[in-house]
Formats: C-alpha cells, structure tokens, sequence
C-alpha cells in the first residue's frame, strides 16, 4: 500500500473513532425528544445554541465544511468548541435522532446547520425544527418537491451545488485524455444524494459526444475511500484492460481508485475526481488526478451556520428574503494541472478570511429544477 493511501486512511480510521467517542460523550447527557408548539416562528432566540449535523469529520471535506463552522462562532465571540457536532456516520435515521435530542436539550432554543444524509431525510428533519421553534439551514440533500418558505421561517435556506456542468467538464478532460475512445468505469456516492446523482449524469452528458466510449459500469462506492478501492478491485477483475479511464464522484473514492490501480502495477490511468481537497489537489499537481473540482466547503460550512444563527437572533427574517436567497448554488472550481499551483496558494495555502455577515457574495444564482 502506498505511504500517502496508509496514511489518509489511518488518519481517517482515527478522526472517525475519536469522533464517534466525543459524540457520544456529548449527546449521552440529551433528554429524549419532546413534543414542541405549533411550528409558529417564536420571538428572536438570545444566545441561540449553534450545531453542526454531517456525515463524518474523517473526510477532508467534511472537515473544511465543520472549519468554516467553528470560523463561524470564532466571529461572533464564541470559541470553536461550542459549535456542537451532530455526527451522523450516514445513517439518516441518526441524524434525525441526534437533532431531535439537540432540539430537546436546547428546548428550541438553537440553530442548526445541516446535510440530512439522503434527500427523503430532510422533510422529517426541517419539520422537527420548525415544530420545536428552532432555525435550520440544510445543503447538498432534500427532495425537490421540498422548499423553505413552504415550511416557514424555521427552515431558513438551502444550498446544493450545481455538480452537473462540472462533473461533465472533468468528463470530457477524461475522455480527451484517453484519446476519445476506450471504456470508463464511473465510481458514485451514496446512491439516493443529490450530488451523487448529478455527477453520474455529468458523465452521461458527456457521453453524448464520444460515442467511441463505452461505460461499462457505474456503481455507488457510498463516498469512501476503502469502498472506492474495492470497487475498483471488483472493476478490474471484470474487465481488465477494457478500462481506459476513471470517472469518481469525490476526491476520497479517487484516492481508493489509485490505491486498487498500484496493486495491480497499473500506472498512469487517467482518472478525474471532486471536491478540491488538499490531497487531490496535490495528485493532479503531481499529474495523478487529471481534474477535480472545488466547492469551497469552508465558507459553505460557515455561512450555512451563519444564515441559520443570524435568522434565529432576528437579524434577518427570511420570508421576506427572495427565493434566490432561500434556495441557491454554492460556488465550484474547476482545479487542473495547469491551475493548481494558483489555486492551491489562494484557497489551500492560507484559508481566505469571510464575512459571515454576506450571505450570499460567492454563491451561484437560483436553484433550478428539472
């Protein structure tokens, strides 16, 4: 195993133990869920109590995404520790358990930034917040039949990124590097995410055009890295050398895929990847990566936290924001080798100072549904 794939993975075997431990720590002492009032939007909360639900801090993205949280109530004097994780570990039936228990503790009186896990979560997840009072603001998840100002002021925005157009652009940098012809093997996330969805369609829109590239599979490797090095196993037992490039939905199945690739001695396999994290951004300066792509999970992270805490003090209502304020795309970055070195030293090198205050300055325009 490669020294860079041994250590990502025992550093994040590690962050996900000592995380699961100080969660349990923190929500042992929560009193069961309570019923709460009518859903009505209560007075501005004083002192709201800030919490974070996600997947896992072991990944590097969900990391960057707590970051830009703990900047977040470092700015308004609180210290970083009193950001409160909700570490869900992709159980959408723990997420919602853990916020329900946060809503009890706090009797309402909070305010919460969210990824409800899969898209059917978020429904169960934003009503439980509007009935106890409190405020929500949710990325990436949620069905599309669902919207902020059908639930009221409590559910106060949600952020997705608009992974489609980017996932086809590191498509077609693939499928050029591998000559216009050949097969690819698609690796996904966890099957029913909004952005493991657009990813693969990314791929397929590129398709359109090559028609010398035949897909021959695409499966969910759920995010993960041990998953995505499986998987890719599974791959190259099934077709060999048919597989002339690979198409992964995040930086972690990537570095799996590399890993599955130097066991069989196979170097220099053209594979492209997304989210922007530092190891990734390393690969493609190293000409491992061919492309990933940014999402800016730092200040995603902080001004999610940030629009859910600033509605909950009253500083803004949000039923009177425009809906482009209430449901928008966060920014990307498309990150190859001829760019890297620049990117890396503006967003990597040294984290960019934000002002939590400007909601939406970085973000994308008006969610649109298909």
């Amino acid at each position: 195993m490669s020294t860079f794939i041994k250590d990502f993975i025992e550093r994040e075997t590690i962050s996900r133990r000592n995380f699961l431990l100080a969660t349990a720590a923190g929500m042992g002492a929560m009193a069961a869920p309570f019923a709460f009032g009518s859903g009505a939007a209560r007075a501005a909360i004083t002192d709201p109590a800030i919490a974070w639900s996600y997947r896992d801090r072991a990944s590097a993205y969900w990391n960057s995404i707590v970051s830009g949280g703990e900047a977040f109530v470092e700015s308004i004097g609180k210290s970083k520790d009193s950001l409160v994780s909700l570490i869900n570990e992709g159980s959408s039936e723990k997420s919602l358990a853990d916020i329900k228990a946060f809503l009890a503790k706090t009797n309402g009186k909070c305010a919460i930034a969210c990824d409800a896990n899969d898209s059917p979560n978020a429904r169960p997840v934003v009503e439980a917040v509007r009935d106890a009072g409190a405020y929500i603001s949710t990325i990436w998840n949620k069905t599309d039949d669902l919207h902020p100002w059908d639930i009221g002021d409590n559910y106060v925005s949600h952020m997705t990124w608009s992974d489609e157009k980017p996932a086809e652009q590191t498509a077609r940098i693939l499928f050029e590097a591998m000559g216009g012809k050949g097969g690819v093997v698609h690796l996904g996330g966890i099957a029913a995410n909004n952005p493991a969805i657009e990813r693969l369609n990314g791929l397929k829109n590129a398709l359109k055009d090559f028609p010398d590239i035949e897909l021959l599979d695409a499966q969910p490797a759920d995010w993960d890295t041990t998953k995505g090095t499986e998987l890719m196993a599974s791959f190259l037992t099934r077709f060999g050398d048919k597989i002339t490039g690979v198409h992964c939905a995040n930086d972690n199945i990537a570095y799996g895929v590399i890993e599955a690739l130097r066991a069989e001695g196979i170097e220099n396999m053209p594979i492209v990847a997304y989210d922007g994290n530092p190891e990734a951004v390393k690969l493609v300066m190293d000409g491992k990566l061919l492309a990933t792509v940014f999402t800016n999970p730092h200040w995603g992270g902080g001004i999610t936290a940030a629009l859910a805490y600033y509605a909950a003090t009253g500083a803004f209502k949000p039923s009177e924001e425009p809906k482009e304020h209430r449901e928008f795309y966060g920014p990307t970055i498309l990150v190859t080798k001829k760019d890297a070195a620049d990117f890396k030293a503006k967003y990597l090198d040294a984290v960019p100072s934000y002002n939590w205050k400007d909601f939406w300055g970085p973000s994308n325009g008006q969610i649109k549904y298909k």
